[in-house]
């Protein structure tokens, strides 16, 4: 029996260079392309030849990297390494309209398996395996012929960045004006050309995350418990749910048309309908939001090294516990008693390490009771997360039908996709009155009260964009408004004086994440240096003698 060989093609090294320069340049850019089209639609020839120079300055750039590379023979690494990561960022940039940046990166590395894995659609890794793994192992397959003459070769290949050098001269000299314009109002434009963006977004990532590891900055060092709440029998209990991808745009409590929020419309809840929130994706704003620092300061590299809301709560000797759901608490709960509770694997509410949130009252009555002094629990949900929404309810939350039973969002309709995702909202409404209900079974011992505030928001397919983590500047306003929400027990109200006919006037004005860390210290009771009043949403409406 004879074996068929398949005999490895010979290429020079300049043109095989060449070659891959033409294809990682122009095929896996065709994302970047499409939306440079968008921002300068090709309305006059002169407008079109500004638009043709783009690929011949990516193929020049990328030539001359890849030729530099190849004098220390690694210029096959190099191409495999740029075909992989230019088609996976491709993919996602033309299926879901991501920036791909530093906070992108974070987002990546914070990520679950579960959700990694959710992205792993098929349409993905085909895509994957005939734009970028084929193209790699080609690259290596190729045989590089050996030149008659190396000086011949290092010449053929000096010869190639000479030119590749002078072609972006000779663009810059008709074109920088239009470049120059075309990148400063459209800012995010760049970050979808591969594979530039992401080396550019990984080395920040990098020096970024160098400077985290710095020593603990302390805050509220003066923190201790109001006398009222010193000298009172009966103790205090606050629960703050940290929401998930929730947008308020689809909170029936918003004005919107479907009742997604039927449960809480009837638990006097205080709903703040105009709230922004300090980041697009969990990675920023959890951190933001407990760090008391206002989302136009935020500096993320303070925020990792320094204590934050929990820290203080508990240095005035009040209890904390964080539940989580949602695959870490990105450092708001470094300090503090917290569990994970997807590692308890609870039979009928944890599939493939993903629970519904239910499981985060797991054991809670047990610990409520338990409780000698006062209390704060933060229960971080999974809520509305995506592109997986059919798993985050279970099957009798199904009410808003056809829903989309799909990771490949994209692939399912409007009407699909916004169902699916209201059922996830139903499923937020009864975790909220849970935990409403919760507190009002221990009233008897605690004085009670509940904040519910989402991360981020999310796209649903608007303008072509779906899930979230765009840069703050760009991103749609979806993605940026959230929903908020305060519940006050009825002995809350009196024995804090606090008007709740003032608080509902209050309701219409516009809050933001900032307002989290002093109200949430007014709530508890925490007296420290660090409470701004004037953050507080319920310093205007306490009697003036509190």
């Amino acid at each position: 029996m004879s074996l068929i060989k398949l005999k490895r093609a010979s290429l020079s090294r300049h043109f095989f260079l060449i070659i891959f320069s033409v294809y990682i340049a122009v095929f896996l850019n065709i994302a970047f392309y499409r939306q440079v089209i968008a921002a300068m639609p090709l309305s006059d020839l002169h407008s079109t030849l500004v638009f043709l120079s783009m690929p011949i300055v990516a193929f020049s750039v990328i030539n001359i990297v890849l030729t530099l590379a190849s004098f220390f023979w690694l210029d096959k690494l190099l191409i495999a390494l740029f075909c992989l990561i230019s088609a996976a960022a491709q993919y996602f940039i033309w299926n879901y309209n991501i920036v791909l940046d530093r906070s992108m990166i974070v987002n990546m590395l914070d990520t679950t398996a579960s959700e990694s894995f959710a992205l792993m659609t098929p349409q993905f890794v085909v895509s994957l395996l005939l734009s970028g793994v084929l193209a790699a192992a080609l690259a290596f397959w190729i045989r590089i012929k050996v030149p008659a003459s190396l000086l011949k070769s290092l010449l053929m290949r000096a010869v190639s960045m000479v030119v590749s050098v002078l072609l972006i001269l000779l663009v810059a000299l008709f074109f920088y004006k239009d470049y120059a314009s075309l990148f400063r109002n459209n800012k995010e434009l760049v970050k979808s050309l591969s594979p530039s963006n992401s080396i550019v977004a990984s080395l920040s990532w990098y020096k970024h995350n160098q400077l985290t590891h710095l020593p603990l900055v302390r805050m509220g060092e003066d923190a201790h418990q109001s006398a009222q709440l010193q000298n009172s029998d009966k103790k205090s209990l606050t629960i703050l749910i940290v929401g998930e991808t929730s947008r308020a745009a689809d909170f029936s409590l918003s004005g919107y048309s479907r009742q997604t929020n039927p449960l809480l419309a009837k638990d006097n809840v205080t709903y703040f309908p105009q709230t922004i929130s300090c980041g697009t994706s969990t990675a920023v704003s959890v951190p933001c939001m407990f760090s008391g620092m206002p989302r136009a300061h935020y500096d993320d590299v303070l925020a990792s090294h320094r204590e934050g809301l929990l820290d203080i709560v508990q240095r005035a000797g009040i209890s904390v516990l964080w539940n989580e759901n949602d695959g870490g608490c990105k450092g708001a709960c470094d300090r503090v008693p917290h569990q994970d509770m997807t590692h308890l694997n609870l039979p009928g509410m944890c599939i493939d390490g993903e629970c519904y949130d239910d499981v985060l009252f797991h054991g809670l009555d047990d610990y409520i009771n338990q409780l000698k002094g006062n209390g704060v629990i933060v229960l971080h949900t999974i809520g509305s997360h995506g592109p997986t929404y059919y798993n985050r309810y279970p099957p009798r939350f199904r009410q808003f039908v056809p829903t989309c039973d799909t990771n490949q969002i994209q692939d399912c309709s409007q009407q699909q996709l916004v169902n699916t995702y209201d059922n996830t909202l139903l499923y937020v409404d009864y975790i909220v009155d849970k935990a409403i209900n919760v507190l009002k079974s221990h009233q008897d011992r605690f004085t009670t009260s509940l904040v519910y505030l989402s991360d981020h928001g999310e796209s649903l397919g608007e303008n072509g964009v779906y899930l979230h983590g765009m840069p703050y500047a760009i991103a749609p306003e979806e993605q940026k408004h959230v929903p908020m929400l305060i519940w006050l027990s009825p002995d809350y109200q009196q024995r804090h004086a606090v008007d709740m006919g003032c608080m509902n006037k209050l309701s219409g004005k516009s809050w933001s994440q900032d307002n989290l860390f002093s109200t949430m210290l007014g709530l508890t009771g925490t007296v420290t240096h660090e409470y701004a009043p004037g953050d507080d949403i319920l310093t205007a409406c306490r009697s003036k003698n509190q």
